[in-house]
């Protein structure tokens, strides 16, 4: 709210930060957004990032928590220029899930299928093997398995693995996987989006270790 009233009359919250005002994206470090209409709005001041869009209509405004903020449908759209396309479509995933309004021109997200294509992307980029997908195991469908190598990757999105239930299930499944001989490894899908360096390192290390398999030969220098 401070950085709201620092920027003068007709500021409101805008991209990231409204994003994380309306529980789309996760607080983190950093300037604070703020839009103001044309010319109006005072001078740059130190930990504020002010925006001057040439439209933002009175309908494309609110309060949350009695903060002046864009609407969830013109956050999304300011955060395209902005955050990243991962970061983005964890916003409309969020939104979606807590069934707020995106408005018509905002592009639904794809969900479990974008998870699955960035690893799969994440493996073809580091020249990892590519594994199988959606793999029946016993009573279980893990998300990636190289057959060979006995190694199952499982990539967690919050939308999928939040709660007790969730919890419980996916120890359950790991203890299960492990007692039939697989390794398990298990990424955010923020460490798939953000750390993909590290995930394909680590990745390519559990392949290397398991001797004999067809993906430790080809990992092999």
């Amino acid at each position: 709210m401070a950085a709201v009233l620092a920027s003068g009359a007709g500021a409101v919250l805008s991209h990231r930060s409204a994003a994380v005002l309306w529980g789309l994206l996760r607080p983190h470090g950093g300037v604070v957004h703020v839009s103001v209409l044309g010319q109006s709005g005072r001078a740059l001041r130190v930990g504020i990032r002010l925006h001057r869009p040439r439209s933002l209509r009175s309908e494309m405004t609110t309060r949350r928590r009695g903060i002046p903020v864009t609407t969830v449908a013109r956050t999304i759209a300011d955060l395209r220029a902005v955050s990243p396309a991962w970061e983005v479509r964890r916003a409309i995933r969020q939104a979606e899930i807590m069934k707020l309004p995106l408005g018509p021109g905002v592009e639904r997200d794809g969900s479990r299928s974008d998870l699955e294509r960035d690893f799969l992307t994440l493996c073809r980029c580091h020249h990892i093997p590519v594994p199988e997908v959606n793999v029946k195991i016993g009573r279980w469908t893990v998300d990636f398995l190289w057959r060979a190598a006995r190694l199952v990757v499982e990539a967690d999105s919050w939308d999928y693995h939040r709660g007790r239930i969730a919890f419980q299930d996916d120890h359950a499944r790991d203890l299960d996987l492990r007692r039939r001989g697989f390794e398990v490894r298990r990424f955010s899908e923020a460490q798939i989006n953000g750390e993909p360096d590290l995930v394909a390192v680590d990745v390519a290390a559990a392949l290397a270790a398991r001797p004999g398999s067809a993906a430790s030969r080809q990992l092999a220098p």
